[in-house]
């Protein structure tokens, strides 16, 4: 799942960018309001994640520009600003959620969880299609109650079909998923994730749409 990080200071940015991708997420991090705008302009992000003192354009500005436009991404919005009249001001404007600093990593992952099942209008984290059950906070995936080990990227990209059951992802939108910024992105790096998928849980689990890409194949 690819998420947009927006925080200038760099010790702080790198320890969540390092934190966030250590938890399966890919990560893009920018470190100001106008580096934060052209990103959402040009790539499609499951969640933001923001701070509000940044330079060149501070973050309720954007905040506020995102929604103006009709973006409806869920933002959480990391600050120091802890008074009432500033956590109101945030979320008046549009923020999703609002968690101060310093915060540990662990609530930050529940309060993305509960945003993204918000979005998706899930009551809970587990995934259940079939005989495949996928749970995100505890990073696990079961196929006939049986538990599989997935890398990463595998987690990802299956978790990726699972969200969207019947609609075929091209290996484009897949690479979105799985890769941020800057990182190398083998010519054939999808069609191999899914053939260890196939491997590890079924050959019909995944179905490939021929000019389209994959989609997720019929409930066992």
């Amino acid at each position: 799942m690819r998420i947009l990080l927006v925080e200038d200071d760099p010790m702080i940015g790198d320890s969540l960018r390092k934190g966030l991708r250590g938890e399966g997420f890919t990560v893009d991090w920018v470190q100001d309001g106008p580096g934060a705008e052209r990103a959402l302009e040009t790539t499609d992000y499951a969640l933001v994640l923001l701070d509000l003192g940044l330079p060149r354009k501070d973050g309720l500005t954007v905040l506020s520009g995102w929604r103006r436009r009709g973006l409806t991404v869920p933002v959480l919005i990391l600050t120091a600003r802890d008074a009432v009249p500033d956590r109101v001001k945030g979320l008046d404007s549009g923020a999703d959620d609002y968690l101060v600093k310093p915060f540990d990593l662990a609530e930050l992952l529940a309060r993305m969880r509960a945003l993204l099942r918000r979005q998706a209008g899930r009551a809970r984290d587990l995934i259940e299609i079939g005989a495949l059950r996928l749970d995100p906070a505890a990073r696990t995936v079961e196929y006939r109650g049986q538990p599989v080990a997935l890398s990463a990227r595998e987690f990802a990209l299956l978790r990726a079909l699972m969200e969207r059951p019947g609609v075929a992802l091209s290996r484009e939108q897949l690479e979105d998923r799985l890769y941020g910024w800057g990182e190398e992105v083998e010519s054939n790096a999808v069609e191999v994730h899914i053939h260890n998928l196939r491997r590890k849980l079924s050959s019909g689990v995944i179905r490939t749409v021929r000019g389209v890409g994959y989609r997720l194949g019929e409930p066992p």
